[in-house]
Formats: structure tokens, sequence, C-alpha cells
């Protein structure tokens, strides 16, 4: 099959490159042609445009940092409509909000192209190894067609409901995620303040009801002071932010969630915005004045 991605980065590499040893032929894109040297090398073709990508596939894939992005990418002079054939498919793989999928969907039907959001969840690990969750919203029947797609670059792909679907479950779920940022450092720095040393304490909540996934990227990461790039802070905040604002139009109160925003703010004023998210528990460890680490 002949697909199109466009967004070479951090989570795009891995998807891309999943594809491609799926056996299918890629074209790709990026601001930035060094991104695509591998996926060159294994084959792949590079165009000089997203309409360029869309012209010669027949399923164009997004991942690109945010909303403003995507609109551009999708609806821009230049951009995937403008070269997408009548009864083509475009996922959009980016946390993207609903209102701006319901935009590029309207664009598109006007193509006949059909838009889907289907934003993945599990890290650039998850990326790489193929073991991404993947939340889809839109038409189910383009949704049943192209999962054994899907499956190339996730292995758990779910089918969410209509259009806007896939954003709204990726909202919330990068909402809890970034949320427990910002509490577990203030629970960790409070038991090695009392006494007891972060590896302890994570083996005791490991086996506890307050186990989570975000904590079990602590060993490798802000147990070693590690804060190298993967899912940065400044992704997080613009995800809080998602969440927020669409909180803020649907007239649902987030008193929490408004506070973690500003903790994310916060770090980005302090020029950590390029550091991977587990950076925010700095500003507890310079508070609290103890570093967690094991």
């Amino acid at each position: 099959m002949k697909l199109g991605f466009i967004g070479i980065g951090y989570m795009g590499r891995h998807m891309a490159r999943n594809l491609a040893k799926g056996g299918h032929q890629l074209t790709v894109f990026d601001i930035r042609q060094e991104a695509a040297e591998e996926l060159l090398s294994m084959g792949s073709s590079w165009a000089d445009s997203p309409r360029a990508v869309a012209a010669a596939s027949e399923v164009v894939f997004t991942s690109l940092p945010n909303p403003q992005d995507v609109e551009e990418v999708a609806t821009g002079e230049w951009g995937i409509l403008s070269g997408a054939a009548p009864g083509s498919v475009y996922f959009d793989l980016s946390t993207t909000d609903p209102d701006t999928v319901h935009r590029i969907a309207a664009a598109g039907r006007t193509k006949e192209v059909t838009v889907l959001d289907a934003p993945v969840s599990g890290g650039t690990i998850g990326a790489e190894e193929a073991t991404l969750c993947i939340m889809v919203g839109g038409e189910r029947a383009a949704y049943e067609s192209y999962k054994p797609v899907l499956d190339l670059i996730g292995d758990k792909v779910m089918y969410c409901g209509e259009l806007g679907s896939g954003a709204v479950c990726k909202i919330v779920n990068n909402l809890i995620g970034m949320s427990l940022r910002v509490l577990l450092p203030e629970a960790f720095t409070l038991g090695i303040r009392a006494g007891v040393d972060a590896k302890t304490l994570f083996e005791a909540v490991s086996m506890s009801s307050g186990d989570t996934r975000v904590m079990h990227t602590y060993p490798d990461g802000l147990f070693k002071g590690n804060f190298d790039p993967g899912f940065q802070v400044d992704l997080a905040a613009k995800d809080v932010g998602l969440a927020t604002e669409m909180a803020r139009n649907l007239r649902v109160p987030l008193v929490l969630s408004n506070l973690v925003q500003q903790h994310y703010i916060e770090a980005q004023n302090r020029g950590w915005g390029g550091l991977e998210s587990s950076a925010i528990a700095r500003l507890q460890e310079e508070n609290a004045g103890v570093e967690i680490r094991a």
C-alpha cells in the first residue's frame, strides 16, 4: 500500500520506520530532510511538501507537535488536502483538540477525503517497539479497513467513536498522566524527608494501590537525574492546556488541573521546556530541599 508520513520527530520516526518495515511503500516529509535519512536508506521516498506526500499516497499519517501545525499541514496552500485524491484517507496521530479535527474533516469532505483522529500513547519506547495505544475517532468503516496498518505501529488499537472521540480520550489520558508527574514528586519528597529512601518507596508503592505507569519511568529517568528529551515539558504543557481550554468551553470546573498547568508554565519559564516531562519534579525538589534519586 502507498502510505505517506509527515513529521519525522521523536515519535514519528519510529512509527514511520515500523510502517516501512511492514512492507508498505512510504513517502515522507519533514521540515528537516535530515530527519528522514534512516527512512530514505530503507527505501522510502522523499517529497518536498505535504501536498506531494498526499499526491503519492492512498493513506497519509501526520505526527506533529501542536494543533496549529496539524491544521496548517492539512489545509494550507501546500497541504495534504490540496494534493489528496478523492477516496483517500488521512489519520492524524498527533494530540489535537476536537474542534481542530472537525475543521480539518469538514475541509476534507469537500475533497472527498476521509479524516480520522488517531492520537497515540506510549511514548518513544512504545513508538519504537510498536506497542502504542492508538485511539481512533471517525468513520468506522475506514477504521476497520485500515486497522491492519495501524496494527503495525501499536498493539492496542481501539475505536473510540465518532470524529473527535480519539482526541478527547487522548486529552483525558494525558491530563491524568501529566498531573501525576506533579503529584508523585510531592509524595516522594514527603517520604524521603521522613526517612525512607526513594528506591524503597518505589518498591512499596509498586506493590500497592498507588502504583502508576508514570512512576515506572523513574528508575531510568528521575532517579538518575536523567531528563534527556523524550516527551518534553513543552508538549506536556500543551496537552494540559488543551484539557483546560476544552473544560472552559464545556464549563467543566478543573480546579486541580489548572494548578497542574501552572506548574508546567513555571517549568517552561525556567527554561526546561526541551527537557523530558519528568523534569517537572525539579520544582518540588527545590521547594522541599529534597532530591528524588536512587
